[in-house]
């Protein structure tokens, strides 16, 4: 059973609230027509100016169809994984941006610290930073060894991360689970995200909660489970360029925009259901617009063969920033 959606002045009035009472790091949020604040704070607690600039990263899960996913769970290939995070890494390098974001699916399982610093060291070796990293958490699970399961690993990858130098950790919400509901679904994961967002500002790491379907399927669902978030400088949102599929995508990514400490930038839309072509220049608009100042992550989907697509995708947003 599906709950209400909140009016758009309910949003409205929620987000300029969360706004004034939300250090996140790296943007000036506007509110009421003024800029609030242009205080850079790196994963809340850790002080980092803001490049006159937008900096580029390329997502590991761009080469998906390359990787072992190993994270939360091995998942079995029909053929030999022949990339893995060093050579995504040592692949941003050569594209010469200025962060990569790792995918925790695609690291060893379990990881090392010695690994984890390696590849840290391997990233800052070539000039780059690591943009953040991404897990496939599910926080709407009721209680139970599941849910106990996925907020330890949600943990595990709040000292990855730190150990990494990741700011920032995209977080999905989850589903409703078979047999529940929507409101039910969105109290578990406010639960969750709030119990992890005390362990995270420990670890001077953000977490960025991604519009990703299910209980994120819309704006208006969004506004309702972050009512229930505990005001903290390490929160905020993983604005997913791709992931409304909407009757109008790009006025929903208008209003989570202010709210973005991360930005996933897609090449395709799904408007209306249908997967059409991204209007790259407009959706990094919707960013420039809301004072948008951190990493815009490329994350490629499309079906060409990703080192054939990648680079020119890369030349137009260098173009664009």
């Amino acid at each position: 059973m599906a709950v209400d959606s909140p009016t758009l002045d309910h949003n409205e009035s929620n987000r300029r609230d969360f706004l004034k009472t939300t250090s996140l790091w790296g943007w000036g949020a506007l509110t009421a027509g003024t800029l609030i604040s242009d205080t850079t704070l790196a994963a809340g607690v850790q002080k980092k100016d803001a490049s006159k600039k937008l900096k580029l990263s390329l997502a590991a899960y761009s080469f998906h169809r390359y990787m072992q996913h190993n994270w939360p769970k091995p998942r079995p290939r029909k053929t030999k994984a022949t990339m893995d995070i060093m050579d995504f890494v040592r692949y941003c390098g050569k594209l010469k941006l200025d962060g990569c974001e790792l995918t925790s699916y695609y690291f060893p399982n379990p990881v090392s610290n010695d690994y984890l610093k390696k590849t840290r060291d391997l990233a800052g070796s070539l000039g780059m930073e690591v943009s953040g990293t991404a897990i496939g958490n599910d926080f709407c699970l009721p209680l139970g060894t599941a849910r106990d399961e996925q907020l330890q690993m949600t943990r595990k990858w709040i000292d990855y991360s730190a150990i990494l130098g990741a700011p920032v950790i995209r977080i999905f919400a989850g589903r409703v689970p078979k047999g529940g509901n929507e409101a039910e679904a969105i109290r578990m994961c406010q639960k969750g995200i709030n119990e992890s967002l005390k362990y995270a500002e420990q670890k001077g790491v953000s977490l960025a909660l991604e519009n990703h379907g299910g209980i994120t399927s819309t704006p208006a669902q969004m506004m309702r489970i972050i009512d229930g978030i505990n005001k903290a400088p390490n929160f905020g949102i993983n604005f997913d360029s791709g992931n409304f599929r909407t009757e109008d995508p790009y006025a929903d990514l208008e209003k989570i925009a202010p709210l973005a400490i991360n930005a996933q930038i897609k090449v395709e839309m799904g408007v209306r259901g249908k997967e059409v072509p991204a209007d790259i220049p407009r959706i990094i608009k919707i960013l420039k617009d809301a004072h948008y100042k951190n990493f815009l992550v490329l994350e490629y989907e499309a079906k060409e063969e990703p080192k054939a697509a990648i680079p020119a995708y890369i030349d137009q947003l260098r173009k664009l920033v």
